[in-house]
């Protein structure tokens, strides 16, 4: 990348000049004026070498003026702005050409293994389009850190013990026994919602009025009943969705397996448990947690956290480097008490990470809805998907940064025009296959074409767009930032159907010609590449 190749070429200058180390930093000029890259080297070094910023610039410039650069200027307190010659702007494209399908990738497998749990909403019912967000932002980084040369694999965890679980058949229960004309309550934090409704009219036909009670041969059934048929219906939603995933791994595995009693005897071991009030507690914040926590109910019944603590004992048992949870900010007291546990078994500090992510609310309009699965009121992500599409679904989701609120724009979604930015990028990619059947035999052989005749701004910004590409693929999986890449692609978009609109490819001089193809054969490979990390279909024609 061009970055890192004038960061390393800095460096050596300074280097030369046998001063102090200093951080080299190199960041892309906002105005062409400004040349192609800035760093602000002299200003970060002047304390270390004892010089005024611009005495230290004066230094360094001649230094700089081999290699890359057609000429080099200090401007303002002491920044360096640095122009590249052409030639090694069109190298870069070149680049771009001959990786093809594997820019912006790292060799398979060389970072290691990598788990990414994902979605795990309790099979008590349907997805919504909260969990949409989750589904898209795990399904995305899965395939970022693929991109990065991780051997990826994507997790979902079924919640299907517990007390939610002995709420959701009781209510699966109580609308079984309203077909019959009884009058029956809901319990108390049970479920409601049409969903559960069409359950109880399959099981009314398939056993008729086998339980006129609720005890614990019907406990057992409408249990399994439910968990069931929500989790097939949660997988469909997925597939809808375009997410797929390694393996369903259920919370009940870990109990009859002995794997939470296990965990708590490990913690026991460590002196990371004590005993207050009939309950047992964990340690969480002698080792960094926000609060010392329950993991054994006076009851006797393990809470959520003590089962999640023996679940990722199971994932590092499982010969995992790093696993990343992808969560709600609503559990941010939750995950300290994990990262505690953690430290508390003796696992390095790296092998737990969390990418947070703040809640969807739907805009219609001028309204606003929030969602309650209890309550029953929440949009399904499947009425979404089936309405909008997958592609739609999918951008929107990952569009804004995790860490701000979603606000859905329905309107906008509906939207079958370029105002969408899903099809504005999409015609970008459609609009570049067109143009090459168009060409025809002249746009093969493009790796070796001369690229000189590429001199206009826009020719260049976009050559220097498609070598940052990589860049912005490892920014978005490091930060946890699906967003950078949807931005990214959006942007590029808008780049090249801002060139197309000025300057002509096909029926011009053959050399400028065969040079412009290349540089559309460079972005069309970048189009693709960013839409199949975005788990978007890559259309040829619209």
């Amino acid at each position: 990348m061009l970055k890192s190749s004038i960061a390393s070429i800095l460096s050596l200058a300074w280097e030369s000049l046998d001063l102090p180390p200093a951080t080299v930093e190199v960041y892309p000029s906002d105005r062409p004026e400004f040349g192609d890259f800035s760093s602000n080297l002299p200003l970060i070094g002047a304390k270390a070498a004892g010089l005024p910023p611009r005495k230290l610039a004066e230094q360094l410039v001649p230094l700089l003026l081999v290699g890359p650069f057609a000429r080099v200027e200090i401007a303002g307190p002491g920044f360096i702005n640095l122009f590249l010659k052409p030639a090694v702007i069109h190298a870069a494209l070149q680049e771009v050409i001959r990786s093809g399908d594997r820019f912006g990738s790292s060799d398979s497998g060389e970072k290691g293994s990598l788990q990414i749990e994902f979605v795990s909403s309790n099979p008590t019912g349907p997805l919504t389009v909260g969990h949409g967000r989750q589904a898209v932002l795990g399904d995305v980084l899965a395939s970022l850190y693929t991109a990065l040369g991780y051997a990826v694999t994507r997790e979902y965890y079924f919640n299907d013990e517990g007390r939610q679980i002995d709420l959701l058949a009781e209510s699966l229960w109580a609308c079984y026994r309203r077909l019959s004309g009884e009058e029956r309550v809901i319990p108390e934090g049970g479920y409601h919602g049409e969903y559960l409704i069409d359950i109880a009219r399959e099981l009314k036909d398939e056993v008729e009025d086998r339980f006129p009670d609720f005890d614990a041969p019907a406990a057992q059934f409408f249990r399994r009943a439910a968990v069931s048929r929500i989790k097939e219906t949660i997988k469909d939603d997925l597939i809808r969705l375009g997410v797929g995933f390694d393996r369903w791994f259920s919370e009940s595995d870990l109990h009859r397996s002995g794997k939470v009693t296990a965990a708590l005897a490990s913690l026991r071991e460590r002196n990371g448990i004590y005993e207050k009030d009939g309950a047992i507690w964990l340690q969480a914040e002698e080792n960094g947690g926000v609060k010392d926590s329950v993991l054994i109910r006076s009851d006797g019944r393990p809470t959520y956290l003590m089962v999640d603590i023996a679940y990722h004992i199971d994932k590092y048992d499982r010969g995992f480097d790093r696993v990343i949870d992808v969560q709600g900010a609503d559990h941010q007291v939750e995950q300290s008490c994990m990262k505690a546990a953690m430290r508390i078994l003796g696992y390095p500090e790296k092998f737990l990470n969390y990418a947070v992510h703040q809640f969807v609310s739907i805009k219609e309009g001028e309204e606003t809805a929030r969602m309650s699965t209890r309550a029953g009121r929440f949009i399904c992500l499947r009425d979404l998907t089936d309405e909008i599409g997958r592609d739609v679904v999918r951008y929107f989701m990952i569009a804004r940064k995790p860490e701000s609120h979603l606000q859905f724009d329905l309107e906008l979604a509906r939207a079958e025009s370029l105002d969408n930015p899903v099809y504005y990028i999409q015609y970008a990619h459609t609009r570049i296959s067109s143009i090459f059947r168009k060409a025809g035999p002249i746009a093969c052989g493009l790796e070796e074409v001369d690229l000189a005749p590429l001199k206009t701004p826009g020719e260049l910004e976009l050559i220097k767009r498609l070598d940052r590409f990589p860049e912005v693929v490892s920014g978005a999986a490091l930060g946890f930032a699906p967003h950078l890449l949807a931005g990214y692609t959006l942007d590029l978009a808008r780049a090249f159907h801002a060139y197309y609109g000025e300057q002509r490819v096909l029926g011009t001089d053959k050399g400028l010609m065969k040079a412009r193809l290349a540089l559309l054969q460079g972005l069309q490979t970048v189009f693709r590449r960013s839409l199949e990390i975005l788990g978007m279909s890559i259309p040829e024609e619209m």
